[in-house]
């Protein structure tokens, strides 16, 4: 097993209601799940590959509660990395190099589409609670902050989950998927949905 860490900021975009019960081992809003999750790595390495700057994505769909397994997925590794940091993402995200979250995965995603290698046009601002990932031709979605409504100067909500220890992330910002859509292999198209936005350390024990 090969040492590996990645540092950085992370979005996941789902198709639940702002608050994703998933999160909170509860069924899905829509009893499915469907969406997206990427990370700009801040920090990182795979062995001697170093991971500074590099950017994945993955589309993702569930039939039913995350727990029941049966998901299909498909990894999406950015065209401007080498492909030795390509190859690593791909070691790290298959959750054969351990990491609880990349295990987890790799235990309830049993299909997945071979791997698209495209331009990455992402940015993610947690504090600010805004968010951006374009792939062409499999998948757009953007993030905002969820507003006070009702009110003539509606102000921004700031909404945080805190999970000690938690395989996905410590510390994320809640708010609000405005546009969620898959036009790849996995294919979805909803607005007003959950994004989590937080920065996140992994590694083989964690």
């Amino acid at each position: 097993m090969t040492d590996w860490r990645l540092e950085g900021l992370y979005m996941k975009n789902c198709n639940c209601d702002p608050g994703c019960p998933c999160d909170f081992n509860a069924d899905p809003t829509h009893h499915e799940c469907e969406g997206m999750a990427a990370m700009i790595v801040e920090r990182g390495h795979f062995g001697d590959v170093n991971l500074d700057g590099s950017k994945f994505a993955l589309t993702y769909h569930w039939p039913g509660p995350l727990h029941e397994g049966n998901g299909t997925g498909q990894p999406i590794l950015d065209a401007g990395a080498s492909d030795e940091q390509r190859e690593a993402l791909g070691a790290i995200l298959s959750g054969q190099h351990g990491g609880t979250f990349y295990g987890i995965l790799a235990e309830i995603i049993t299909k997945f589409h071979d791997p698209v290698v495209a331009d990455i046009d992402i940015d993610i601002d947690v504090d600010g609670r805004h968010a951006r990932c374009r792939v062409a031709n499999v998948v757009e979605t953007e993030t905002n902050p969820i507003g006070v409504i009702g009110v003539e100067e509606p102000q921004p909500y700031q909404i945080q989950v805190r999970i000690p220890n938690g395989f996905e992330y410590d510390l994320a910002e809640v708010a609000q998927a405005t546009v969620l859509k898959g036009t790849g292999d996995i294919k979805f198209d909803w607005t007003g949905a959950h994004s989590s936005l937080a920065r996140v350390a992994r590694h083989p024990g964690n």
